[in-house]
């Protein structure tokens, strides 16, 4: 057999006649043409169409699923994905458990502040008094003694503002109402990127949020700081009535001045990242009662 096919294929181009014989029935005989080189086409052209045939249908068809490390890489990827989906559950339910367990707080009037005992310990409580409209930037007063220096912040007091006896109705136009706590979320977009920390310095909380978002005063008060700082770049203070002071930092731009009357939900800057200590686009946001730094995050609904 070796030895027909070695004289067949010798020369591809020839054609041969191949004669075919029955051992059983003398002289039945067929005669067959056979060029080499066409049988060599032929035999290519079927094993070509047959493995297009066979990828299509492992490709195309669930037959794949039979192939061992076939589809290794999407299964790893889905895999990924429905891990992200349940972290991000997750962290979801961790921050709806959070937002529970500090309006329980506010509820039961267990909020949990820095200073908080000592203030309640050390002076008694803010009692209601009439304020006159502030005509010049209130004085910055040191609020800590622990190196709390070091942050930019002018911690106004709230005898800053003068108490009156009391007063007509010209003067009861300047009176503040009471801060309804818990409040609305300065900014109406956003989330909490670096919480409150006392020890590092950091007397407030950051928000993300996108450049130009409108940042709105927590309550009604005065502006007692529209100005520019070094560190916290373009900054706005609001204080409020019982010696509630917000402060809104690394804005873009400043809607209000000075001296200037705002309402709750008032705008009162635009959200930027100005300054030197900022590390993109944020709202840095501090709340201060009597001098004292107080964590926002109690304070606060809609984190």
């Amino acid at each position: 057999m070796w030895s027909f096919l070695s004289h067949l294929f010798r020369r591809p181009g020839t054609t041969h006649t191949v004669v075919v014989m029955d051992s059983e029935e003398v002289g039945s005989t067929q005669r067959y043409e056979v060029t080499p080189s066409h049988m060599l086409t032929a035999w290519g052209a079927s094993l070509l169409v047959i493995g297009l045939l066979g990828s299509s249908l492992v490709a195309f068809t669930p037959l794949r699923t039979f192939i061992p490390g076939y589809g290794t890489k999407q299964l790893k990827q889905q895999a990924r994905l429905n891990a992200l989906r349940v972290d991000a559950l997750q962290d979801s339910v961790a921050v709806q458990q959070h937002y529970i367990k500090r309006l329980q707080q506010l509820v039961t009037g267990r909020v949990d502040s820095i200073g908080r005992r000592a203030a309640v310990q050390e002076s008694p409580p803010p009692q209601p008094s009439r304020r006159e409209p502030p005509s010049e930037p209130l004085p910055s007063t040191d609020v800590s003694d622990n190196g709390r220096q070091r942050h930019e912040q002018p911690a106004v007091s709230v005898s800053s503002f003068p108490a009156s006896e009391p007063a007509g109705e010209e003067e009861s136009a300047y009176v503040l109402p009471s801060l309804s706590l818990p409040v609305r979320a300065p900014v109406n977009t956003g989330f909490p990127t670096r919480d409150f920390d006392a020890g590092d310095a950091h007397y407030g909380i950051d928000i993300a949020v996108s450049e130009g978002t409108l940042v709105r005063a927590v309550g009604e008060g005065y502006v007692v700081l529209a100005d520019w700082t070094q560190g916290a770049g373009y900054t706005v203070a609001v204080q409020h009535s019982d010696g509630y002071l917000s402060v809104y930092k690394h804005n873009k731009r400043l809607l209000k001045q000075t001296g200037d009357r705002v309402q709750a939900r008032e705008a009162v800057a635009v959200s930027g990242s100005s300054g030197e200590v900022t590390t993109g686009p944020h709202l840095h946001f501090e709340l201060w009662q009597n001098g004292l730094a107080q964590d926002p995050r109690p304070y606060v609904t809609g984190w």
